[in-house]
């Protein structure tokens, strides 16, 4: 992998969904293949904080067992929807054909049709050739099923064959899909090792195999497959549901975090929990006022005491510990919790008002 290639491999437990972000790091340009709705807050929330500038949102092919997030990120980020003109998808911002390349920074995904699966999977190829993201055709020791959605298994035999397997034998392969934990192959390996078509495995043998497998529909089918035609977009055109009760973001950890311009603004309508030890509160000396302390090692015995008529904004030092004292809160049902970004630090930084702790 070339050096300045960021490459993260994401993972939807649900519908053993892999989403992959790949960027720049020289011009921090991103793109995101195979995004799930659920996972639309995990992946802003990364994207945001590794600093990058997500341009596009790739779509292998029209699933049928998860709705893409691809345009709830569009309209978090601005980035382009994209998916090939076969695929039926129709909000897209460019449609995708043979040898399209689509760049980040000094970067580029080649388009590699890949039909079977659905007449409109697409294989997308990094342009030293060093991996290749193959949807739900080429999976790891197994292939796309071809029994729905305009599947041929003759026509994924060819684009197994004349196309995926004439790349180079060490190119990475990385799938849509895996439920057995397996998280990358290569061609080579799959080339001798697919007990599906790989070694001495024909078109008959292939094609036998997929047809005689008889799998239950996948669950999601009825609902998924009209959601992607539409890129994931919801009937009512909204976002996912946000906390109305403060402005919270979610990092990648999945904590809500809330800025402390905003606390500072709107103490009246929030409660502070301080998890300082009570050592550090009488040398510091200084706190927010109104906020109730708790030191954090006692904070799991003494929950109850915590008033749960407003949301709780918890804080510390630095922010860090006071963000275990948010999985504390959360985990004991409280469901308004945010961590004050940055803690005490980043308050008197921002010059807040303070009070002196007698």
């Amino acid at each position: 992998m070339h050096k300045n290639l960021l490459f993260k491999q994401l993972f939807d437990q649900t519908s053993g969904t892999y989403t992959y972000l790949l960027a720049d790091k020289s011009t921090a340009e991103a793109v995101l293949i195979d995004a799930v709705y659920e996972q639309h807050k995990r992946d802003f929330a990364l994207v945001q904080e590794l600093a990058l500038t997500l341009t596009a949102c790739l779509e292998t092919h029209c699933h049928a067992d998860h709705v893409t997030g691809a345009w709830l990120l569009k309209h978090r980020t601005g980035c382009q929807i994209l998916a090939s003109a076969g695929s039926g998808i129709e909000p897209v911002d460019q449609a995708l054909s043979e040898g399209d390349q689509i760049t980040f920074g000094d970067f580029s995904l080649r388009v590699i049709p890949t039909p079977g699966h659905t007449d409109g999977c697409i294989s997308l190829l990094v342009n030293d050739e060093s991996m290749v993201f193959t949807g739900d055709a080429l999976l790891i020791r197994s292939c796309g099923r071809t029994d729905f959605q305009q599947g041929s298994a003759r026509k994924l035999y060819y684009s197994i064959k004349d196309q995926l397997f004439t790349l180079p034998d060490d190119c990475l392969v990385y799938p849509a899909h895996d439920y057995a934990g397996r998280t990358v192959s290569s061609i080579g390996e799959e080339k001798e090792h697919n007990p599906r078509i790989g070694g001495q495995a024909n078109e008959g043998d292939f094609v036998g195999y997929l047809e005689n497998m008889q799998l239950p529909h996948p669950k999601q089918l009825d609902i998924a497959v009209p959601a992607n035609l539409k890129a994931g977009r919801p009937d009512d055109d909204e976002m996912l549901n946000t906390p109305d009760w403060a402005p919270v973001t979610t990092n990648f950890s999945g904590i809500h975090e809330v800025a402390p311009e905003w606390v500072a603004a709107n103490l009246e309508r929030v409660h502070v929990l301080d998890v300082r030890t009570q050592r550090e509160t009488e040398e510091e000396n200084t706190g927010i006022a109104g906020a109730q302390l708790i030191p954090i090692e006692e904070l799991r015995n003494r929950v109850g005491e915590v008033p749960n008529d407003r949301p709780i904004m918890t804080v510390c030092r630095s922010g860090k510990r006071s963000v275990l004292a948010f999985s504390i809160l959360q985990a004991a049902g409280r469901d308004k919790v945010a961590n004050i970004s940055g803690g005490m630090l980043r308050w008197e930084a921002e010059s807040l008002p303070i009070k002196h702790i007698s």
